[in-house]
């Protein structure tokens, strides 16, 4: 039986050519911005590759500071000093890494000068984050503790400094400091890992950083587990309470909290205080907006459909005149909406993959890699199932209930 509804459904993809393409081209374009919009959220929310541990780290960027008599509240960039002070010394976990927030440099070579961004970083940086090493090495604890003047470029930095030469061993003028270059990383392009070059933090001009409560820097914590995050946040929040200002007068409260990516993003976004980051909010919010998306080309859909079967009551009248019952119609017309559905949900897919290539490499968005991975491939294949179900199932129903004697002389 299944076979005939395929003949049949087949038969009238083949007569009604134009509704087909009609109807495929609605749901390939509104596949096409849900899948793109889903693949970036989740490589920037749940990435993989460089930044694969994102579900084992919790990181904080930002320091708010008041003062218990109300006298003023300052948010800003983390300083070294509370991080080397008071976040590097939290017991049971894997590593805290202090690294400088990406800063625009310009870069001398014989005449020419580039504008980069930079970070500089601990030796901790390169063990919580999986970069991909295309030549050399990466800093480590020895570079940090002797202040060696070693950088780290990515692979599109080399062949903007370096063309058709080797990178490594290369020496790079920044800033009046002449730096070796180790290393050479792919691109990744994510909140922590985003970056042209990368340096050891102890290269900086001066030493004042170390005594800094504010400054650029951020961090990350590397749990062993993440069943031990929540745990993790907790003494985050508890060491940001212990924190001494250089001026209690102006300042006696720190407060700090250890978010994943998608907390920190929700954070920053909503500029939520406390330990509700508004991720909820955030997420509720998201998902509204691609439902309500959805919900447009849904009730398009359905009007589609409604015509078409419309055309078809004459041979819904003859169906039913031989015996086809209400139940055989509904199947026989969701069926035809659902195939013709996951049709333009495999195209929509092969156009979503089409679209983010050519965003890789417009260089809209730097550094741009994203995966069309097996849950994105799923969930394409979810919504177009679920497309066709929606707007599919009223009409037909509504369709197969017709008086024979009406539907034979072509009236709903």
């Amino acid at each position: 039986m299944f076979r005939n509804y395929l003949l049949t459904a087949w038969k009238v993809f083949m007569r009604r050519k134009l509704f087909t393409a009609i109807n495929l081209l609605c749901i390939v374009l509104t596949l096409v911005v849900l899948l793109v919009v889903t693949a970036l959220l989740q490589n920037a929310f749940y990435p993989s590759g460089v930044e694969g541990k994102s579900d084992r780290f919790v990181q904080a960027v930002m320091v708010e500071a008041r003062h218990t008599e109300g006298k003023g509240v300052r948010r800003s960039p983390l300083g070294f000093k509370l991080i080397d002070k008071y976040i590097k010394p939290l017991p049971g976990v894997e590593a805290v890494s202090a690294t400088t927030m990406p800063e625009t440099v310009s870069v001398y070579q014989e005449g020419r000068v580039s504008e980069l961004l930079m970070r500089r970083t601990d030796a901790e940086y390169w063990k919580i984050l999986d970069f991909k090493v295309l030549q050399g090495r990466v800093p480590d604890q020895a570079d940090v503790d002797q202040g060696r003047f070693v950088a780290v470029v990515n692979a599109s930095t080399a062949r903007k400094l370096f063309p058709g030469q080797p990178a490594l061993d290369q020496k790079i003028s920044i800033g009046g400091q002449y730096f070796t270059v180790i290393g050479v990383v792919e691109d990744a392009m994510h909140l922590n890992a985003f970056s042209d070059i990368w340096a050891p933090v102890t290269t900086f001009p001066s030493t004042d950083y170390r005594n800094q409560i504010f400054g650029n820097f951020a961090f990350m914590v590397l749990a062993h587990t993440a069943a031990d995050l929540p745990r993790i946040r907790r003494d985050i929040e508890a060491a940001a309470k212990t924190v001494v200002f250089d001026d209690p007068k102006e300042y006696n409260i720190a407060r700090v909290w250890g978010d994943s990516k998608l907390d920190l993003f929700a954070r920053m976004l909503l500029q939520q205080e406390g330990a509700d980051s508004g991720a909820g909010k955030l997420l509720l919010v998201i998902g509204g907006l691609m439902l309500l998306f959805m919900a447009l080309p849904a009730l398009n859909l359905v009007n589609l459909n409604t015509g078409r079967i419309l055309e078809r009551s004459s041979e819904i009248g003859v169906r039913k005149a031989f015996g086809a019952t209400s139940a055989h119609l509904v199947r026989q017309l969701v069926l035809e909406n659902v195939l013709l559905c996951l049709a333009g949900g495999l195209i929509g897919l092969a156009c979503a993959r089409l679209v983010l290539w050519w965003l890789e490499g417009s260089g809209l968005i730097p550094y741009l890699h994203v995966e069309l991975n097996l849950a994105v491939f799923g969930m394409g294949l979810l919504l177009a199932t679920v497309f066709g179900l929606l707007s599919g199932v009223l009409p037909a129903w509504k369709m197969s209930r017709l008086d024979p004697v009406h539907a034979l002389k072509g009236a709903a």
